[in-house]
């Protein structure tokens, strides 16, 4: 098929949409404006019911890309009001000048009503999805009540793991990330609901902790705290609170850039391309690695602009501040998803992952890699697949990441040191690395922008499963260093315990500073999340 009749073609369906399986689970506008992805999403198929009505009917295709273009437009323009309602809810209700309860409730309120504009009367399974996983955990009990967790969203298994680690386990058998992130006392509904339904993430998140969304709605974020000799938590001082005001203008920047590149270079350069016949059979292969790079490159600003706005919507109501930097500049990166510099400059399999969809990817590590007993690199694939939807190119790119992240972690450890020093070397492995990298990544996620199981075959076929055979040769030829999660787990209760018992010798007027957002770092789940505050 010529080049010129795909892009007609594929313009033609861009009101094509996808919907998860499971409760919370990520929809797109495939090939239309924008990913939508955050919890209780799968309640968008109002506008797809009505559009397959259309299409059974005869209507034509310019009516159906209407209709798609309206779905799309809802979601943007709940975006932005929700962007001046968050500088509205920051400026009037004020953690220092409203209740607690009084901001939960607008919180929870805005958040309904901007669903039930975009998705009409299918917003009610927001609330009946909270209301029951709730009334679960409120029946079956803090010991069990993570079991049944795993089938609905990411807030929702994230805060039932939360509740069972602070209220259940012991300290000694916690990470240090999971005693951060430990609920010590059950939430009220309200706060229940205000978590999983508010405003600022209603429609696209992103994902955040349960401890990090409360001390926001107290106005906590910006306090420096001790341990008091009680064991709790003391306000030693507080700075004055930063404006994000610069964090939110720089974001909407990006967003802005994002769509203007997406409207104008990405529709013509379709993933699909790649399996287009007349390619496959004219193009020479510099050209073939070529395209797949730069038509993958050009599928990912839609991304950015979603995920980025949701962050810049965040930080205007005050959301998302993590401390100052070494030069005491604000941080209002708490909860954003994906850092654009270092996707684009990957220079492995495993950088690409921490700095895309980060919150996800979090996620993921807590509730199912720092807890499998067995296999925890593919089970955590396999959940991430399963919680993406039902479609088999999913599946593909994931069981592709398993292959592709276990051999980059083995060239890795068996050749990087190599090339540490001198400066010029270590400039050269990292262009190839760089080049591998984007090169793998692309490959690994053409299934996952085709969806269906034959054009993924088709693409793989037309590569000889190269990539494939590559990293199952590296995993069968190369030393393979076992995990250190378990060691490092064994170490974490021994250090807990010894700690423990220094505590209980040592005097109780030593204090420890630390910031009461949370202390999970993004980066490293063992180290602090947030930079300390000192005096």
């Amino acid at each position: 098929m010529p080049r010129e009749q795909l892009l007609a073609t594929h313009q033609e369906q861009a009101v094509q949409v996808r919907t998860a399986s499971s409760p919370g689970s990520r929809v797109q506008l495939h090939r239309g404006l924008l990913p939508l992805e955050g919890p209780g999403l799968a309640g968008v198929t109002e506008g797809h019911t009505q559009l397959k009505l259309a299409s059974s009917l005869g209507l034509s295709t310019a009516l159906l890309k209407t209709k798609g273009h309206l779905i799309q437009v809802n979601f943007v323009v709940c975006q932005l009001f929700a962007l001046l309602a968050a500088v509205w809810f920051r400026t009037y209700l004020h953690s220092s000048k409203t209740s607690c309860f009084i901001r939960h409730v607008v919180a929870t309120l805005l958040g309904l009503y901007l669903a039930l504009f975009c998705f009409g009367w299918y917003a009610l399974h927001f609330l009946v999805q909270s209301g029951i996983s709730y009334c679960i955990m409120i029946i079956i009990g803090v010991e069990n009540m993570h079991n049944p967790m795993m089938i609905i969203t990411q807030k929702i298994t994230s805060l039932a793991y939360e509740i069972h680690d602070g209220m259940f386990r012991k300290d000694e058998e916690l990470t240090a990330s999971q005693r951060g992130l430990a609920v010590r006392r059950m939430p009220s509904l309200l706060e229940y609901l205000s978590y999983n339904c508010n405003f600022m993430g209603i429609l696209a998140g992103p994902l955040c902790s349960y401890k990090d969304y409360i001390t926001f709605i107290e106005g906590r974020s910006y306090h420096m705290t001790r341990s008091g000799e009680n064991g709790k938590e003391e306000i030693q001082n507080e700075r004055a609170e930063p404006s994000p005001n610069v964090a939110v203008i720089q974001k909407l920047l990006v967003c802005g850039l994002s769509l203007l590149f997406h409207l104008t270079i990405s529709n013509t350069l379709p993933v699909e391309y790649n399996i287009d016949e007349n390619f496959q059979a004219t193009a020479s292969w510099p050209t073939k690695v070529i395209y797949l790079y730069v038509s993958l490159l050009a599928a990912r600003p839609k991304y950015y602009f979603a995920w980025t706005l949701a962050d810049a919507i965040n930080n205007a109501a005050g959301f998302g501040f993590r401390g100052y930097d070494e030069n005491g500049t604000a941080r209002w990166d708490l909860i954003s998803n994906l850092r654009i510099q270092q996707i684009e400059m990957s220079t492995s399999f495993k950088m690409f992952l921490d700095n895309w969809n980060i919150q996800t990817a979090l996620w993921l590590k807590r509730v199912c890699y720092e807890r499998a007993s067995l296999s925890p690199t593919i089970q955590t694939f396999v959940l991430s697949a399963i919680w993406h939807g039902v479609y088999p190119g999913y599946y593909l790119t994931f069981l592709t990441g398993v292959v592709m992240t276990l051999a980059a972690r083995a060239m890795r450890n068996n050749f990087r040191h190599y090339f540490i020093k001198p400066p010029q070397l270590k400039l050269l492995y990292d262009v190839i690395t760089w080049i591998v990298t984007q090169v793998a990544i692309s490959y690994t996620v053409v299934p996952f922008v085709l969806l269906s199981v034959k054009p993924s075959f088709m693409f793989y076929s037309s590569w000889f499963y190269g990539l494939h055979i590559a990293g199952i040769l590296v995993l069968l030829l190369l030393p393979v260093k076992k995990s250190q999660r378990g060691k490092n787990t064994q170490e974490n209760v021994q250090l807990a315990r010894s700690k423990k018992f220094d505590e209980r010798e040592n005097s109780l007027g030593q204090n420890s500073f630390s910031t009461t957002n949370n202390v999970c770092n993004q980066n490293q789940e063992i180290a602090s999340r947030h930079s300390s505050l000192k005096q």
